[in-house]
């Protein structure tokens, strides 16, 4: 009886474990974004170039929480739920790690945006940035809580990324007119507002995973009728 529920501990302490590796993951992913658009509005190189060294962090802790994953399929053999758990923990780490790719690429647009002269204005790219932020940070929480509800409402949420993504490009559009020997500037910020769409569409995937996860109902299908 002892020994049944000293493995039963073990097991709950690795799916706890992985719950929590994946929390500090979409949060380290959350600060990187945070601080990629706070290094492209303050004009900071230093702080976008330690967004790019932290970027081997967040791949490790992949290899963490992928190892993670394959220990308890393989040593607690999960079923039902804790395996839908499992495996759906694993195709999730993909979008976090694609996250702090994006982070990577704007903090490398910032770099070259530095060397350059200062463009008078941002438009609306960090209410952008946060409200991705936010979308992300929702997707994981309805993971680890399995809040189908909370997904649906993160999908929704996609929409609002994407129709701010579309202002951005019509304002950068009409700056482009109005300033045209800023052109090349003008297209790297369309590129960041680009990335931070991206963002919503990862955290979009993991809420569609999590309703999935809990509900067995695949969304997916309804994308192009949305």
């Amino acid at each position: 009886m002892r020994a049944r529920e000293h493995l039963s501990k073990q097991y709950e302490q690795r799916l706890r474990l992985l719950k929590d590796k994946l929390l500090l993951m979409g949060a380290e992913a959350e600060q990187m974004i945070a601080d990629s658009i706070t290094a492209l509005v303050s004009r900071r190189p230093s702080l976008a170039s330690h967004v790019i060294e932290r970027d081997d962090k967040l791949d490790a802790l992949e290899i963490e929480i992928d190892e993670l994953c394959y220990e308890i399929l393989a040593l607690e053999k999960p079923v039902a739920c804790d395996l839908r758990f499992v495996a759906t923990a694993l195709k999730i780490v993909k979008d976090i790690e694609r996250v702090g790719d994006i982070a990577v690429n704007i903090a490398e647009r910032t770099i070259e945006l530095t060397e350059e002269s200062e463009l008078k204005h941002l438009l609306t790219l960090p209410g952008m940035a946060e409200d991705a932020q936010t979308i992300l940070r929702r997707s994981l929480d309805a993971f680890v809580n399995l809040d189908a509800t909370l997904a649906q409402a993160v999908i929704e949420s996609d929409r609002s990324i994407d129709a701010a993504f579309q202002r951005i490009l019509k304002g950068v559009l009409r700056c482009m007119l109005e300033d045209p020997l800023a052109i090349n500037r003008w297209l790297k910020l369309i590129f960041v507002a680009k990335h931070l769409e991206r963002v919503g569409d990862h955290s979009k995937n993991i809420a569609e995973m999590v309703i999935f996860m809990v509900r067995g109902q695949d969304v997916r299908r309804y994308r192009s009728t949305n």
